[in-house]
């Protein structure tokens, strides 16, 4: 059977999406909750769990009293001036997967660069990507790849 994320991740030169030797995760709190819950941790094999796993996590959250799951709060006041200062640590790189905080991001013109998959499946529903961007932002297409589902991974890069 294929493995489309294994395909996407060599054809995009991605080591599982810049994760197993990623710096850190970044995350809101509701992307944070429900993965930090996620059990059994200590049996995962899969390389991006295990990455995921391992690295450290910050999550953005005014909500939050404490996180556990190896991560560390940020208050989303000075969320610019955080994310620049985890930019400079040495590593390979941040990575986010919710869908409010990347919009924040791209609000400040925090990211460096974007990734996405499309499904051959229109699901009719769910959350909007960047909705309530208050400037479009211009991408060049860095790379893309196909898998055999017909779902395609392509890799973004804003033009400064």
């Amino acid at each position: 059977m294929e493995n489309p994320f294994l395909e996407w991740r060599n054809a995009l030169r991605m080591d599982p999406i810049h994760t197993l030797s990623l710096r850190c995760a970044l995350s809101g709190t509701s992307s944070f909750r429900p993965t930090s819950s996620a059990e059994p941790r200590l049996g995962w094999t899969n390389p991006f769990a295990q990455s995921i796993d391992a690295a450290k996590k910050y999550v953005v959250s005014s909500t939050l009293a404490q996180a556990d799951w190896n991560a560390q709060l940020l208050r989303g006041d000075d969320l610019g001036s955080a994310v620049q200062q985890l930019k400079q640590q040495p590593g390979k790189g941040l990575f986010t997967g919710s869908v409010k905080l990347p919009r924040a991001l791209a609000e400040l013109g925090l990211i460096d660069e974007y990734g996405f998959v499309v499904h051959p499946r229109v699901a009719g529903h769910g959350p909007t990507l960047f909705a309530g961007l208050s400037k479009h932002v211009d991408l060049e297409l860095a790379d893309w790849v196909e898998s055999g589902s017909g779902a395609v991974a392509m890799r973004y890069v804003p033009r400064r």
